[in-house]
């Protein structure tokens, strides 16, 4: 059991870089040449996917909590 928690917390918190856009921004930011848009682009997109994630596991968290404490 204990294997499991620190494997899910190393691949809970373990940062690798993604390339998360759509085909049409990717091809309208390919064309800049600063790059710097794109960056903040992709940097939104993976903040926006992430929000989910972690309500859920919060959300989880306190299910565990509530059912542990009976």
């Amino acid at each position: 059991m204990k294997r499991k928690i620190i494997l899910f917390l190393l691949m809970a918190f373990l940062q690798f870089t993604a390339s998360a856009q759509c085909a049409m921004c990717r091809a309208v930011l390919e064309s800049e040449q600063g790059q710097s848009a794109a960056k903040g682009i992709n940097d939104g997109i993976v903040y926006l996917m992430s929000v989910p994630y972690i309500l859920m596991a919060g959300l989880g968290i306190f299910i565990y909590r509530k059912y542990r404490t009976r």
